[in-house]
């Protein structure tokens, strides 16, 4: 995925991509959640590590499961949802929301790639809440004035005023100054050369995989084999003890909980459960 691709090379320069390979992910990543606003569907889950890589270097969007349908530009929804680092002013203020969700999203990302870190960041999330909803967007030096423009836009608190955030929608972000050097009609056809090839010796290759899962002992977590039926109800509470790391069994001992102590979190996450 691309935050193996972005942490690796922060660690060997110190710094993210460059303009050019940025540039190159943004508009792939554009064009594709265009592609999903035209089709009615907003996102709402983008961030690096649903972003990966094919064989020839484009972007893929992985993992649909946040997905809303039916949500064309004057729709709107309200369900707390996405990854706390990613998740836009209007979610977190309670707000019915619509697509120009991701296109914060995709400010986040491009910060990521441009900047080599995250724009808004605290290890508590009610720090980290607090700082998307005021804080300041700081820049490298080193950044263009045409990348700092677009990142502001897309970063914008208020969804209307949001780049992308119009009727038009992703056609606002194409023609915006850092992508002036895009033919989209090319990118469309993957006629552009990617800035980065993967080096695959095989189908099965996993040298881009990140050894922490490539190298760890496969564990099974499905309970033993039975000879029939649940004997009881009461089971079934026995079973859930196998799925107690993933995402969405009992949120209420989750990290996403444990920082959200005042009335406001605490509403979204009930709204969450349901």
């Amino acid at each position: 995925d691309l935050y193996y691709h972005l942490n690796r090379e922060v660690k060997q320069k110190k710094v993210g991509f460059d303009e050019n390979r940025s540039r190159f992910y943004g508009a792939e990543i554009v064009m594709a959640l265009g592609y999903l606003h035209d089709n009615n569907i907003v996102y709402r889950d983008l961030k690096l590590e649903n972003l990966l890589l094919d064989k020839d270097g484009h972007i893929k969007i992985a993992d649909f499961g946040l997905c809303k349908e039916d949500i064309s530009f004057q729709d709107r929804t309200r369900t707390f949802c996405g990854t706390p680092e990613y998740l836009a002013p209007e979610v977190l203020e309670d707000n019915d929301y619509g697509r120009s969700v991701d296109w914060w999203g995709v400010g986040v990302v491009l910060y990521e790639m441009l900047c080599g870190r995250l724009p808004f960041y605290a290890e508590k999330h009610e720090q980290l809440f607090e700082l998307i909803l005021r804080g300041q967007l700081r820049y490298p030096s080193k950044l263009s004035a045409a990348a700092k423009e677009l990142l502001a836009g897309l970063l914008v608190k208020n969804p209307n005023r949001r780049l992308g955030g119009g009727p038009e929608d992703w056609r606002e972000i194409q023609v915006a100054e850092f992508f002036k050097p895009i033919d989209w009609d090319k990118l469309y056809r993957k006629e552009i050369e990617p800035p980065f090839k993967p080096q695959l010796r095989s189908e099965t290759d996993t040298t881009y995989f990140d050894s922490e899962f490539t190298q760890g002992k496969v564990v099974l977590t499905p309970p033993p084999a039975r000879d029939g039926p649940l004997g009881a109800i009461e089971e079934l509470d026995d079973i859930q003890g196998n799925f107690t790391q993933f995402s969405f069994h009992n949120i209420r001992e989750s990290s996403l909980a444990e920082n959200t102590e005042n009335d406001h979190f605490a509403d979204a996450l009930e709204r969450m459960e349901e």
